[in-house]
């Protein structure tokens, strides 16, 4: 199977690693992600509805909409504080940089007593660039053009996501775990999980070497090219989209 590849590299100014990537992957899982499936009988069935809410960033002028779900956002909001803090730990001088993947996959039954086998479908690679501004000035303008370049990427991001290039068939009742998460409450995304790697690692390949053994159709998406001036009264460059 033919897995979706996109790559995303984004520079932010320190302390906005959680909102950038929230943002982004949040995107990506309010159009993974669907109501809790009712099954009257084998074939047939009702979805249930899913709210949303707006997220206003806390160190960004940027605002977002994501799932209303207090599980999903726990398992998100671990991982991205995992992220960030292990970018904190892992930086050079002024700079820090890796990459977080949100995978999608299904499993294929296996035959006892092996697992099931997990077959990524869809991946998104966020590649972080994570730089920090030694003056007020400059953080204040890193943080207005933080929002403008989010937007764009996150409007590229639903376009793309939108595609629908392939997602699994809607599987029969016995097979929803194979397709979908069933253990949250209230909601019913694709069945993901979520990685990262540190280091300037590039897009050669996904965290843990997932694409060596992938047949990856692989879409370079969302890079900026950026523009440099520097900041008088610091002294010190600062990055434009």
């Amino acid at each position: 199977m033919n897995a979706n590849a996109y790559d995303i590299d984004i520079l932010v100014e320190a302390g906005q690693v959680e909102d950038a990537v929230k943002s982004i992957f949040h995107t990506i899982l309010l159009h993974r992600t669907t109501g809790k499936f009712h099954y009257r009988k084998e074939g047939t069935y009702t979805a249930g509805i899913i709210g949303t809410e707006d997220v206003d960033c806390n160190f960004i002028d940027f605002t977002y909409v994501k799932v209303a779900s207090e599980p999903l956002e726990k398992i998100l909001s671990n991982h991205v504080n995992t992220f960030r803090d292990q970018l904190r730990l892992h930086r050079s001088k002024d700079c820090a940089v890796g990459t977080i993947t949100l995978e999608f996959y299904q499993k294929h039954r296996s035959r006892w007593p092996f697992s099931d086998e997990c077959v990524p479908w869809e991946m998104w690679n966020l590649q972080v660039t994570e730089q920090t501004m030694p003056c007020e000035s400059g953080r204040v303008l890193a943080r207005e053009t933080a929002g403008a370049v989010l937007a764009d990427k996150v409007a590229s991001v639903v376009e793309a996501v939108g595609r629908h290039d392939f997602v699994p068939k809607m599987p029969t009742h016995t097979d929803l775990s194979l397709v979908f998460e069933t253990n949250l409450p209230d909601v019913q995304p694709y069945l993901f999980k979520i990685r990262y790697n540190l280091g300037d690692i590039g897009f050669a390949g996904s965290p843990n070497g997932v694409t060596t053994t992938l047949s990856s159709t692989v879409r370079r998406l969302f890079r900026d090219t950026w523009s440099v001036f520097c900041c008088k009264k610091c002294k010190h460059h600062a990055w434009l989209p």
